[in-house]
């Protein structure tokens, strides 16, 4: 199948159907690439479903990092009733002393800095968290969000996303498992 020119990969997410453009994040390798930014249908239907997978879970707060995964994570807030922190990707003064950790995200394909700041430390401090990305796939991301967790003196108790990709992972609450596709294969 095509979007705008581009072959796409079919998901279901909670129900809801989408077709996801491939993008090719290194000679001969694509990943279909999920931008819930500006789908309220999506990020509602998933928010719901991760909300309900996660009610066995004891814990105080979320964790994200920005920006794709923010309307995320502010839904699953309001479903589950849950206060919410995102991780800057810039710092700015009003943040006071704040704390910092480096990650290389597959989607950025560059290294970059997240920042905790200083008010947020103390909704998180000494709490059980959640982290949650919208797509997890080498875990770059959620090591630096871990790191500025446990500098604070949080616990990590799962970590939560629509999708996995790449490698199979059970250490992840996902509604689902994205492939990497590579010049032998063929998108469904």
């Amino acid at each position: 199948m095509t979007h705008v020119g581009r072959e796409t990969h079919s998901v279901e997410i909670a129900g809801v159907a989408r077709e996801l453009p491939l993008f090719e994040v290194a000679p001969g390798v694509q990943i279909a690439v999920l931008n819930i930014l500006g789908d309220a249908e999506v990020v509602a239907a998933a928010a719901v479903e991760l909300a309900k997978r996660l009610e066995s879970i004891d814990h105080d707060a979320l964790v994200t990092a920005e920006t794709k995964s923010v309307p995320l994570v502010y839904h699953l807030a309001l479903v589950s009733k849950k206060p919410w922190v995102v991780l800057r990707k810039q710092y700015k003064p009003y943040m006071g002393e704040a704390i910092s950790a480096t990650t290389n995200s597959i989607t950025t394909g560059a290294e970059q800095t997240l920042y905790l700041d200083e008010k947020d430390q103390a909704l998180v401090r000494g709490r059980r968290v959640v982290l949650v990305d919208d797509v997890i796939s080498t875990g770059s991301t959620l090591d630096g969000m871990r790191e500025l967790i446990d500098a604070v003196g949080a616990e990590v108790v799962a970590q939560a996303a629509i999708f996995t990709e790449g490698d199979p992972r059970d250490d992840v609450v996902a509604l689902g498992h994205l492939p990497v596709f590579t010049a032998s294969d063929s998108p469904s």
